[in-house]
């Protein structure tokens, strides 16, 4: 059996149910330093942006930066600080110097280490950084400073085992948990709309599977965040639709992600390096998201409910993953389509013998709950997140 055709097999298998860990809103808490520890607080982050965007990303819904070209420094972390914006950044030797400044909340590693790296200009690449070489620094800068968590961002490999970046560490899945023993957050970027390889392209849910695949080799110990993109990137024909990207994003926090990092540029047919910010419809797609997301934060903080409700999808070719959570009286079910493809999908609620109405969220409708049970279409790539009044231990509401 190929590489490919196993993790399809066992996205097939995983996704309906998903393996996100029960995640509360003290998360970060352990960190003194770290990233916010109240559950209003979910991270929405752009990757390797200029500080002097800061307060754009602000009134679009962003709360944190995740790496500073050449920084971070002095003018890099006023102007955030300004504009109210978290930051994870290398830790050099001005960020030494102010470990008690509260808008550094972590700490990171170079990026994609699992990737073949380069020997120079002409000299093709070695092999990856070895995950001994990633433990010794993560032991290192937490050595430095134990009170702000560190974050490791890898490649495609993580869910795409055939990856040619990888070299000679090519479909060798095994390197991954390794990896995660040198940090605190483990993150990864895939993006299935730009990829040129007719075995991810356009394949959306190569962004959940890589996400259920590090929630599983991290055991439950790491939080988990991962890259998402919403630009042309490289590619001059394509690009996501603000439907496909809200699909990944929703696609990875139903399965387990707790904080996503969006890749912001363009390098093709010219390089911007702050896409996003000149694409009236995407910004504003991504702003309504960001807000969506930030309003549910204290619901996606809390624990998921394993066995609260179950979904069936009357097109087995379209499996449909679910989230459910419990918060304020009320249960939530977030639930995405994972091909792209139509289906109607039906929920039960256990416990539930009432008649109900369950409000979609953003949609400005409502279906009938009946003995605990309601139907609904997704085309696709849909999200649909569902708000259900809960049902009191004697039966009422």
């Amino acid at each position: 059996m190929t590489a490919l055709r196993w993790f399809v097999m066992v996205v097939f298998a995983l996704t309906p149910a998903c393996l996100a860990v029960a995640a509360g809103g003290d998360g970060y808490a352990k960190w003194s330093k770290g990233p916010p520890s109240d559950p209003g607080f979910f991270p929405l982050a752009v990757w390797l942006q200029a500080a002097s965007n800061a307060q754009r990303y602000r009134d679009a819904g962003f709360n944190t930066y995740v790496a500073l070209w050449k920084g971070p420094t002095e003018e890099q972390l006023a102007t955030l600080k300004k504009a109210g914006m978290c930051v994870i950044c290398r830790q050099n030797e001005f960020a030494l110097r102010h470990l008690d400044d509260p808008a550094i909340i972590g700490w990171m590693h170079g990026d994609e280490p699992d990737n073949a790296q380069s020997l120079g200009n002409g000299k093709g690449y070695g092999p990856p950084i070895a995950p001994e070489k990633i433990v010794a620094d993560y032991q290192r800068v937490k050595t430095a400073d134990p009170s702000r968590p560190v974050l490791l961002n890898l490649g495609q490999g993580v869910a795409y085992d055939n990856y040619i970046g990888r070299g000679v560490r090519r479909n060798h899945p095994e390197d991954y948990p390794e990896y995660l023993k040198g940090c605190d957050i483990a993150s990864f970027d895939i993006y299935p709309v730009n990829h040129d390889s007719r075995e991810v392209s356009s394949k959306l849910w190569f962004v959940a599977g890589g996400v259920e695949r590090v929630v599983k080799w991290s055991g439950g110990e790491k939080i988990i965040w991962n890259c998402l993109e919403c630009t042309r990137i490289g590619e001059l024909d394509r690009k996501p639709t603000p439907h496909q990207a809200r699909c990944e994003a929703w696609m990875s926090l139903i399965c387990g992600s707790r904080g996503l990092i969006f890749f912001v540029h363009q390098f093709k047919p010219t390089f911007r390096e702050a896409a996003l910010l000149d694409d009236p419809e995407m910004l504003a797609a991504v702003t309504a998201l960001n807000r969506q997301i930030t309003e549910l934060a204290p619901v996606l903080n809390s624990p998921t409910l394993r066995d609260a409700a179950t979904v069936k999808s009357e097109n087995t070719e379209v499996p449909i993953a679910l989230m459910v959570k419990r918060q304020v009286g009320s249960m939530y079910l977030f639930a995405v389509g994972m091909r792209d493809g139509a289906t109607t999908a039906t929920f039960k609620l256990a416990g539930f013998d009432r008649e109900k109405v369950a409000d979609v969220l953003g949609e400005s409708r409502t279906i009938a709950v009946k003995k605990g049970s309601f139907s609904d279409r997704f085309n696709p790539w849909d999200v649909h997140l569902y708000r259900v009044a809960a049902e009191t231990t004697d039966g009422h509401r």
